[in-house]
């Protein structure tokens, strides 16, 4: 616009009809009760909540593999498993003096999806927490234990991107599948 302020794309309600379905079973599992006045107040406020509060809109690949989602599922697990004791253990072992570092990753891939779904994964691991995200330059900054050398550091690298590579095989386009198998450098 000339007078330099930008103006949001517009998106139609069907695009963002799986954010208003969403938002109408919330707040009818919030209220209680499933009832033709809920559902309509449910529907009134979701328009209202993404008129007002605009967010981006999420693009899906459109594609999910349900075999790489059960090793996903299973390898998740196993990292919590693994996260809980080793940091059960240093809370527990006197001589354990334990070294954290804030580290930058910056991710394959650029999709808005994959990096939340990223974070969550590793903030739900004990011993790392995503502290902040760049999303414009897909860079999540990731508080993690242990990392007292850059081997240790490079090597939490490489682990938020197994994490992100087993996502992208989920629900990832299959531009992000290439990204995410091609070599990065550091942040």
């Amino acid at each position: 616009m000339p007078d330099g302020t930008s103006e949001r794309p517009r998106v139609g309600v069907l695009h963002q009809l799986p954010l208003l379905v969403w938002l109408v079973v919330l707040w009818m599992l919030l209220w209680g009760s499933l009832s033709w006045l809920n559902l309509l107040t449910g529907i009134i406020i979701a328009l209202a909540v993404t008129r007002i509060f605009y967010l981006p809109p999420v693009e899906l690949s459109g594609r999910f593999n349900l075999w790489w989602a059960l090793v996903f599922v299973a390898t998740f697990a196993w990292d919590i498993l693994r996260g809980s004791v080793h940091v059960a253990w240093k809370a527990i072992n006197p001589r354990s003096v334990p070294h954290s570092s804030v580290i930058a990753v910056q991710l394959h891939s650029k999709s808005d999806l994959i990096m939340l779904l990223v974070s969550i994964n590793i903030s739900l691991i004990p011993g790392s927490l995503v502290v902040e995200a760049d999303r414009f330059r897909s860079v999540l900054y990731v508080h993690a234990l242990d990392t007292e050398s850059d081997a240790d550091v490079e090597a939490f690298r490489q682990t938020v991107f197994t994490a992100e590579r087993r996502i992208v095989r989920v629900i990832g386009s299959r531009s992000d599948m290439q990204l995410c198998e091609a070599p990065r450098g550091n942040v």
